[in-house]
């Protein structure tokens, strides 16, 4: 085969053919039920739920109130995105997405990288999701008198670094009371597990396995239950969401929001990972593009219906949490039920405790919607074996990929660690973004497209796109100079105490413990031995950490990152920073669509603030899919079988 078979395309004019043949003999074709203010409610579905429940915490913890911004540039990031979803969508009614739009711009190829990146969204994102729900459901039992073993409700890893991380600290002097929660929770989890086959522990989260499976059977059933079921508990959870707006305004304190950005910019961006995870959903309202009465009309509404309501929830939510408590409290896996039994008011907690578990549930519900129709028409193409784009013929769903992606969703639920999946969700969403949104920049000057209803507004960026770049280079050389040449010079890194005590041996810890003997002026090392709290009293004072740290007789490179250890973390940006400059030059000649390139430009900078590790775990996934495409895919396309005859 040629190399140019690689980027064949699908015009516009034979998919809308194919939908109308599909739709006229029945074959294949999927029940049309849904209005936008459905669309709408799936969206607030998909996005109400882990964010507001649980990340939010962490982000706030981070940067404070501030983080009301935070909220602000993801969803704006976010808006852009779904402005190139919402015109590909009107383009192109059909129910394969981010993919779909893919295969009309850029050629397959590029259709199945996406499409495999897709499942990192859905599925993945879905593992994420019931582990939440499953930290959610098991506390509502406990708090209900029913106290499940810990090793059914967490999952092999967490247990297992868990357990590592809380023997290290305590072999440091730390006790086992004095350990954080969640460390006690794993180690409990993973010495009170059955051992099999010798040594292998068996922990494993089975509440997340049981909702995955009512979750399924539920979707299996049909758009219509699926509809029906969304529909009511969005209503449950955002009269519960309203209802702790309206309490605790009354509670707010304004002396909280002082400092608003206690940690700066930087503290802000921490939290990006997480406030974006909050946002994901929106997209998957475009895999139902079948199933809608007038997509063309309605999918770009829905999109940013959702999109607009759930940013104002959230920030009026990131509002009261910060000005209830301090924002450094709030680093905790459920701060709305923690800030009200803070303040003694225990029957919020618990309502808040029922609605996370409903909201969570309905998160599942669309991203497990959305995977099987991705499948669904990669298997129509040829991409996929014929089973997945069958269609039951009386509930009118993808009855094979629904099951399908219950046992790719379900069996890793029950052993990743939550952070890891978190992180691989949010990066494949992101790979998604940017490829649609770069869709819509290489076709907006292709007279020959049909366009639907639905057209985003265009910007010249000739001139604004190079404005932007130099005033980013006037701020990070005037106003933030000290950060942006400790970059660009890859300056040695101080570890964190954590870091340091964590990674010691017995020996060290010894040494360290006597180190910190000799200079301790407050006498504090007479009262604990707890390695990690002694060395932790220097870090509020950047100079007098840097002089401990440097005393320590330990080996350097367990106190400091620097060289390629610490360089490799900064490639992700240096990769965005690189494309920057190659997309502005772009703009410049080409008089590129503003709105789709800011869409394009947050997305990447999103994935350029998450780790290196992502990246490269991202990179596996996609080899292990091109190995598929190359071994099935290709010779199997029907574009492929087109070109035989």
């Amino acid at each position: 085969m040629a190399f140019s078979s690689l980027f064949r395309k699908k015009t516009v004019q034979e998919i809308l053919k194919q939908v109308a043949k599909n739709d006229a003999d029945g074959h294949n074709a999927l029940g049309k039920h849904l209005t936008a203010r459905d669309l709408t409610a799936f969206g607030i579905a998909a996005i109400v739920g882990a964010g507001i429940f649980s990340t939010i915490g962490k982000a706030s913890a981070d940067g404070g109130p501030a983080v009301i911004f935070l909220f602000l540039f993801t969803a704006v990031a976010c808006s852009f995105a779904a402005f190139a979803y919402a015109e590909f969508a009107s383009m192109v009614p059909v129910s394969g997405s981010a993919y779909t739009y893919s295969y009309v711009a850029f050629g397959e190829i590029i259709a199945w990288i996406i499409g495999w990146a897709l499942i990192m969204e859905y599925s993945v994102g879905n593992i994420t999701v019931a582990i939440s729900w499953s930290d959610y459901f098991t506390g509502l039992l406990a708090s209900g008198g029913i106290h499940l073993p810990q090793w059914v409700q967490m999952d092999y890893l967490t247990a297992s670094n868990g357990f590592n991380n809380a023997t290290a600290l305590m072999h440091s002097g730390k006790t086992f009371e004095n350990l954080e929660p969640a460390l006690q929770s794993a180690y409990t989890a993973w010495n009170t597990s059955p051992v099999l086959f010798g040594s292998f522990h068996f922990v494993a989260d089975l509440p997340a396995l049981l909702i995955i499976i009512l979750i399924t059977a539920l979707i299996y059933r049909g758009m219509k239950e699926s509809r029906n079921a969304s529909n009511i508990m969005v209503v449950v959870k955002l009269c519960i969401v309203l209802l702790v707006i309206a309490v605790g305004i009354f509670y707010v304190d304004t002396t909280n929001w002082h400092p608003f950005a206690p940690n700066g910019v930087s503290g802000v961006l921490k939290g990006v990972s997480a406030v974006f995870f909050a946002y994901i959903g929106f997209d998957a309202i475009s895999t139902t593009a079948e199933e809608c009465k007038d997509p063309q009309r309605d999918l770009p509404r829905g999109m940013m219906w959702a999109i607009i309501i759930c940013t104002l929830l959230y920030i009026a939510i990131a509002l009261v949490l910060t000005g209830m408590v301090r924002y450094n409290e709030l680093n905790v896996g459920d701060p709305l039920a923690f800030v009200f039994e803070k303040l003694d008011l225990k029957w919020m907690s618990g309502i808040i405790a029922v609605s996370a578990v409903v909201a969570m549930a309905s998160v599942l519900l669309v991203f497990q919607m959305g995977q099987p129709r991705i499948w669904m028409s990669m298997s129509r193409d040829g991409l996929l074996p014929k089973r997945f784009s069958k269609v039951h013929p009386k509930f009118k769903t993808p009855s094979y990929a629904t099951i399908v992606t219950g046992f790719v969703v379900a069996v890793p639920a029950l052993f990743l660690n939550l952070t890891m999946v978190t992180d691989l969700c949010s990066i494949g969403t992101l790979f998604a973004f940017v490829l649609v949104c770069a869709g819509v920049l290489v076709l907006q000057n292709k007279p020959e497209i049909p366009r639907g209803k639905f057209k985003t507004p265009y910007v010249n960026s000739q001139y604004i796109m190079p404005a932007f770049l130099a005033i980013g280079l006037i701020f990070a050389f005037g106003y933030n100079k000290k950060a942006t040449m400790s970059f660009i010079t890859n300056e040695t890194q101080i570890n964190s105490s954590a870091d340091i005590i964590t990674s010691l041996d017995k020996n060290d810890s010894e040494k360290v413990f006597n180190y910190l003997k000799s200079i301790d002026v407050q006498n504090k090392t007479s009262e604990t031995s707890d390695l990690e709290h002694l060395l932790s009293q220097y870090q509020d004072d950047e100079v007098k950490y840097a002089e401990v740290v440097k005393g320590l007789p330990i080996n350097d490179s367990l106190k400091y990152e620097s060289g390629l250890s610490l360089f490799k973390h900064k490639i992700p940006m240096w990769i965005f920073l690189l494309v920057l400059g190659g997309l502005t030059v772009w703009a410049f000649r080409q008089k590129l669509s503003l709105i789709p390139l800011l869409g394009l430009i947050c997305c990447l900078y999103m994935m350029a603030e998450l780790s290196v590790w992502n990246w490269i775990y991202f990179t596996v996934w996609l080899l292990i899919g091109l190995c598929i495409y190359f071994g099935f895919s290709r010779k199997n396309s029907k574009l492929n079988l087109v070109e035989k005859v």
